[in-house]
Formats: structure tokens, C-alpha cells, sequence
């Protein structure tokens, strides 16, 4: 019986999608140890340290079945996380089985094993990120001079465009393309090196073992031994949490907008969609919460493997398990988050009537700043701002609209008819350069290369 979210059947697909599951699966992880025994017998093989035959016969057996409940039985008695297998493999290769696991150390085929695992889940990741930034740049492109208020300190502040909002959201996600694919290309190093990392056993052929053998995988060969040095994964799993953090930002303000009292946006509604046992009208912001609600176990899980960086000597299974518990989560709960957004945000309907009815909804207070700046013009900023300010205040006591305030003003009425009052109120002419900002981004999205 399954008692983690990341494997219940009934929430599993919340936490994780199938693809991502099946990567850090028990049955992929024994998998991808079995690769890295194998490549490391080949490697071995042709350089004569062990038989050819044996080379053969190991490289073979490893790609058989094996009994994942049997291999778990003896991990338990021998309370060893590898031994179990080895010895497994070594039964699989028969008269060759002993020149399994030549010359190497347990964590050299975890670590080199979870880095294939890794690379599996690259594809995976970077795929849905880019379609996270393929329905950024179709919703700013669309909204390029859609209007709409812009909120600061979760009150309205000025006029923007939603177009101009997808737009920075586009732009951070595209710097983190950048950021994954920098990463994903230094965490790609396997590591064969032996008990501390001297490559002791290999009779001075090592690191030609190391690299024979990670060339077999696909993986880079590092300069030295990184057992104990685990700034490879922090950095990864580090820019995993950055793309998450944004992925939440961005599901929690469309979350915001989606507030019964503001109904800008939408995420897309399904004909028999249940939003509450109870309530039958409630259209909850579900997929955004539940995307939302990614980004904490990430981060936290991210800062796990950071703490894991604390590694004592040489090795240590302290901050390694670490780890183990947190990569396969992280994975996992960034998969899930990044499918969930790109299917939101792809599919999003935007309400440009109700981004319209908000845009007055303050009687013209909105563009304040507009008026102080054309009434000082003539008065001078620091006087102009007195005299908006107290209109405004007073607008926001008594509901009456800014531009009667200001007409009713004597400093100003003398200078400024009423007609020049409410067009400096309009929102749509005090969007600033919104829209070359998002053509900026939106080039820059093309120049990536990303559709």
C-alpha cells in the first residue's frame, strides 16, 4: 500500500506525472546501476584489467531481469544498499560474475547511476519548459495592448497591459532556460574512481577506467574525484527550485486574479468539473493551487541536498541519503508543476471586459500620478502633488470621481478645463512603453529558438 502522495493512485498525478515517475522508479534506479556495472565491465574489458569474455558475459547479464523483491530481501540482511545487487548480477554472470564490480566503489555506481537518471529526466523537464515559455509568449504576444491595472502592495497602483505582465513572467522563465541548460550540462558527470577516489585499485589504469566507462554512458568524466564534493547536484537541484519558485509566483498571482472580486482571468473550465461537495457554483482556481503548492516541498527539498553538501572526510552516507530522498521529489514535484502550467497557462482565458470595468473602478484615481505630473507641469511636481493628493484623499473618502475634485479646485480650474482634466484619467493613453517592452521579450523569445 502506497503511503506517499508521489505514489497513491488517487492524488499521485498532483505530485507527479507518469514520465517522471517512471524515471525514479526502484525499478529504474536498479536499472541505471545495472548500466553503469556494465560500461564499467566493457570499459574494463578492453583495457585488459579483466577478461574479455568476462567483459562480454557481465555487459549481457545486466540487461536480464531480476527480482527487485529478492535483491531488496538481502539489502535488508546485509543492511547494505548495493551489495544485494552486485551479488545479483554477479549470480547473472555465471563463471564471470567474479569480475563484477572490479575495482569500484558502491557510491561511484549510485552517484554515476543517479546521474543517468538525472539526464532521463532532463528531456522531461526542459520539454514542458519550454512549453511554459511557448504560452507565455503566445498570451503576450495576444495581450500586447490588452489594459489592465497593475497592483502594488496588493492594491491598484497604474495602468499596464496583460500582455506586459506575461511578458516578465516570459522573460524570467526564458533566463531560466539558460540557467537549466547551463546546469543540466555540469551535473552530467559520472564518477569511477574507487574507495576515496585515488583510482588505488585499478593498477594505474583508473582514469583510463573512468573514462572508458562514462564514455560508454554518454556522461562527461570529471578532473577529479567528487564523492565528497556534491556542488554539482546542489547547483542543479538549486536551479530546479529557482524554476519552481517562478512557477508558483506565477500560479498564485493568477490565482489572485481570479478572485471572485476582480475575475480577470481564468483557468479553463471542463463540463463536469466539481469545485466543492457542498457548494454546486464554486469554479475554484484548483490547477493553479495545486500548482502553487509545488514550490515550498521543492524549495525545501532543494535545501536538503544544500545541507548534504556537508559531507565529513571522504564520504559519508549522512548527507548522502539526503539525497536519495530529496532528487526523486524534486523531480517529481517540478514535473508536475511545469505540465500543470503549461496546461493553464495554454488554455487560460482572459476576461478583457472585467480588466476593462477594473481600470475605473476607483473613479478615475488610477491615474493620479498622470494628473500630478500635467498639473506640475505648470504649478511645479511638489505643488501638484499637494493638490492631487488631497483630491484624491478626499475621492477615496467620499466616492466622488478625481476629475470633479480637480475641476472643483481653483488652482487648478483656472489653468486646466474639464475636458483636459478627464482625458489625462483615460488609462489606455498612460501605458508608458509596455509595448515595446514586450516586443523586446518577445524577440527575445524568438531568437532562443525555443517554438
Amino acid at each position: 500500500m502506497s503511503s506517499h502522495v508521489l505514489d497513491m493512485l488517487t492524488i499521485g498525478n498532483s505530485f507527479g506525472t507518469p514520465a517522471m515517475r517512471e524515471v525514479w522508479s526502484e525499478e529504474a534506479r536498479l536499472r541505471r546501476q545495472l548500466d553503469v556495472e556494465a560500461a564499467l565491465a566493457r570499459a574494463e574489458a578492453r583495457l585488459g584489467l579483466i577478461p574479455a569474455e568476462a567483459g562480454d558475459a557481465i555487459a549481457e547479464a545486466a540487461t536480464g531481469d531480476f527480482d527487485l523483491g529478492a535483491i531488496a530481501a538481502e539489502a535488508a540482511r546485509v543492511m547494505h544498499s548495493l551489495n544485494a545487487t552486485v551479488h545479483a548480477l554477479q549470480h547473472a554472470a555465471g563463471e564471470h560474475g567474479e569480475w563484477v564490480h572490479y575495482g569500484v566503489t558502491t557510491q561511484d555506481v549510485v552517484d554515476t547511476g543517479t546521474i543517468l537518471q538525472i539526464r532521463d529526466a532532463i528531456a522531461l523537464l526542459r520539454a514542458d519548459l519550454v512549453a511554459v515559455a511557448t504560452a507565455l509568449a503566445h498570451l503576450a504576444r495576444t495581450h500586447r495592448d490588452t489594459p489592465m491595472v497593475a497592483r502594488t502592495h496588493f492594491v491598484q497602483a497604474l495602468p499596464t497591459t496583460f500582455g506586459f505582465k506575461a511578458a516578465i513572467w516570459l522573460d524570467e522563465i526564458l533566463r531560466h532556460v539558460e540557467r537549466f541548460d547551463r546546469a543540466a550540462a555540469d551535473v552530467l558527470v559520472g564518477n569511477i574512481n574507487g574507495a576515496v577516489g585515488t583510482y588505488a585499485s585499478f593498477d594505474g589504469r583508473g582514469r583510463e577506467v573512468e573514462r572508458g566507462t562514462l564514455e560508454l554512458l554518454g556522461l562527461a568524466a570529471p578532473r577529479i574525484s567528487w564523492q565528497s564534493s556534491r556542488d554539482r547536484i546542489a547547483a542543479w537541484t538549486s536551479t530546479l527550485a529557482l524554476v519552481s519558485a517562478t512557477l508558483g509566483k506565477i500560479a498564485t498571482e493568477l490565482s489572485t486574479l481570479m478572485h471572485t472580486e476582480i475575475g480577470e482571468v481564468e483557468e479553463a473550465f471542463t463540463s463536469g468539473k466539481i469545485g466543492s461537495t457542498t457548494m454546486p457554483h464554486k469554479r475554484n482556481p484548483a490547477l493553479l493551487e495545486g500548482a502553487a503548492a509545488l514550490t515550498a516541498p521543492v524549495k525545501h527539498a532543494a535545501a536538503l541536498v544544500l545541507d548534504g553538501m556537508a559531507t565529513v572526510h571522504e564520504r559519508d552516507a549522512i548527507s548522502w541519503r539526503a539525497e536519495w530522498v530529496a532528487l526523486p521529489e524534486i523531480h517529481q514535484y517540478l514535473s508536475a508543476q511545469l505540465a500543470g502550467m503549461g496546461r493553464i497557462l495554454s488554455t487560460l482565458v482572459v476576461h478583457a471586459d472585467a480588466m476593462a470595468r477594473n481600470l475605473d473602478l476607483q473613479g478615475g484615481l488610477l491615474l493620479s500620478e498622470k494628473a500630478m505630473f500635467e498639473i506640475g507641469r505648470v504649478l511645479g511636481k511638489q505643488t501638484a502633488h499637494t493638490i492631487v493628493y488631497d483630491a484624491a484623499m478626499t475621492a477615496a473618502e467620499t466616492g466622488d470621481r478625481l476629475e470633479h475634485l480637480l475641476a472643483a479646485d481653483p488652482r487648478v480650474a483656472e489653468r486646466f478645463d474639464e475636458a483636459q482634466i478627464a482625458s489625462w484619467l483615460e488609462p489606455r493613453e498612460y501605458l508608458g512603453e509596455t509595448g515595446e517592452a514586450v516586443d523586446a521579450v518577445l524577440a527575445g523569445y524568438d531568437a532562443a529558438g525555443l517554438a
